[in-house]
Order: C-alpha cells, then structure tokens, then sequence
C-alpha cells in the first residue's frame, strides 16, 4: 500500500511538472513572437545587394504590402528613419 502510495505521489509529481515546464515554455515563445524586428534585424535579414537600405525588392511580407506608406519621400527605398516614423501595423485578431 505505502510503495503505491508513492508511486501515485511521483507520478502526479511528474505530470505537474510536465504540464508547468510545457506553459511555461509558451509563454516565453509568446512574448518573443510579439517583439518586432528591428532595422538592424531587417537589414541583416532582407538586404540582399548590403546598401544599408531596403528596396521594393528586397523586402516581404507586411512591410511589402505598406511600402509606399513607409517610403516616404518616394525614392524607392526605405531607410532607417523612414522605418523608425512608419505607422505601426495593426494588431490581427486572432484566429481559432
């Protein structure tokens, strides 16, 4: 009876762990998702021909889609200071 005792104990231990270490982990993953990528980042990433700048060409996803917006002074190319003022994209609703 005391050895069954003490198996549930550790197995219950051991899902709890589980369970909290997994939720954890999400969390953390989470809250990195959400930080956006910097110009730096984005230059590293993205600028293929190293001109410190992004072209049309170069880039993708939804600063592909905003690039007019965020090139303004309409040179075709977006530097550090244009990125820095861009309008910030609005927040998606999450999907289930």
């Amino acid at each position: 009876m005391k050895n069954r005792t003490i198996k549930t104990a550790l197995l219950l231990f051991g899902a709890t762990l589980f369970f909290s270490t997994n939720a954890f982990a999400q969390s953390q993953n989470r809250s990195e998702r959400k930080k956006p990528p910097t110009f730096e980042e984005l230059i590293e990433d993205m600028d293929a021909n190293k001109d410190g700048k992004l072209s049309e060409d170069e880039i993708k996803g939804r600063l592909k889609k905003d690039f007019a917006k965020i090139d303004t002074d309409e040179d075709g190319f977006i530097t550090e200071e244009e990125f820095e003022k861009a309008p910030k994209p609005k927040r998606q609703e999450r999907r289930n």
